[in-house]
This record gives structure tokens, C-alpha cells and sequence, in this order.
């Protein structure tokens, strides 16, 4: 008996969503000013079925009016402020371990996203983009020899 070992990422489609989903998530150094710390980097969670992409933000204490989402040359950007909530005085506190400030986050759309269609839904500090797929990207057209 002959054993192999078994490759999940061996299979071509598995293969093309993981890249798929690598393109989604974008690039960490978009959230991060030039020469400067980071101060807020929301988390990011991205899937993906057949009918959309999904990219959930973590955004807890900003307020949805402080978002901002565009979509521009086949790159979704979500840009916003986390505020204080008051101005920290050393006194006050022995440790601070929350982060605020401006953040900005891009994803570069896969080939089949429908730009047009993408809605954005906020529910208890979690940011949810949907980008539907486009169904016509992958027909198949036959042409006639004449």
C-alpha cells in the first residue's frame, strides 16, 4: 500500500478562493500612516460563498457617521475616526490599553465583485460589507464558423 500525503490546497479552486480571499484582505500597510505608529488597526474578518464577498470590520465605539466606504478603480476603502470618549489625563487612569484615532483599510475587489451593488449594515460595533458577485463574468459564449 502506497501513502500520500493528503494537500488541501492541492485542489485548483480551493486554491483560487484562498487567493481570492488573500486579495480581499488587503494590505496592513494601508492602515498604518507614513513614519507614524499605528494607533487604531480595526480587525478584519473576510469570507466568501457563491453569491458575495463578505468583510466584516471590528469598529467598537465608533459611530457609523464617523465611517466613510468608497469604492474607486476596483479598490474598496473603509476609512474613519475612533474618538475619544474624553481627554486622557495621566492622573486618571494606571494603564490605557485602548487605541483611537483615524484609520483606513483597502481591498482590492476581486474580477467578479459587482461594485454597484455593495451594501454596508453596522449592528453592535461591527461592520458588515457585502460585494456581490457578478453571474455574467463566467458565461461562456459560442461563436459560429462561417
Amino acid at each position: 500500500m502506497i501513502v500520500t500525503r493528503y494537500n488541501p490546497y492541492g485542489d485548483r479552486q480551493m486554491r483560487k478562493g484562498f487567493e481570492m480571499l488573500n486579495t480581499l484582505m488587503g494590505s496592513l500597510e494601508n492602515s498604518i500612516d507614513e513614519g507614524a505608529i499605528a494607533s487604531f488597526v480595526p480587525a478584519v474578518n473576510t469570507r466568501v460563498d457563491d453569491d458575495a464577498y463578505y468583510i466584516e470590520i471590528d469598529l467598537p465605539g465608533v459611530k457609523k457617521d464617523d465611517i466613510e466606504i468608497t469604492a474607486e478603480d476596483n479598490v474598496l476603502t473603509v476609512s474613519g475616526e475612533r474618538k475619544m470618549r474624553e481627554e486622557l489625563k495621566e492622573d486618571d487612569y494606571y494603564k490605557v490599553e485602548s487605541r483611537y484615532g483615524k484609520f483606513s483599510r483597502s481591498f482590492t475587489l476581486p474580477e467578479d465583485a459587482d461594485p454597484e451593488g455593495i451594501e454596508a449594515h453596522m449592528q453592535n460595533g461591527v461592520l458588515e460589507i457585502v460585494i456581490p458577485k457578478r453571474k455574467d463574468i463566467h458565461q461562456v459564449k459560442k461563436i459560429d464558423i462561417k
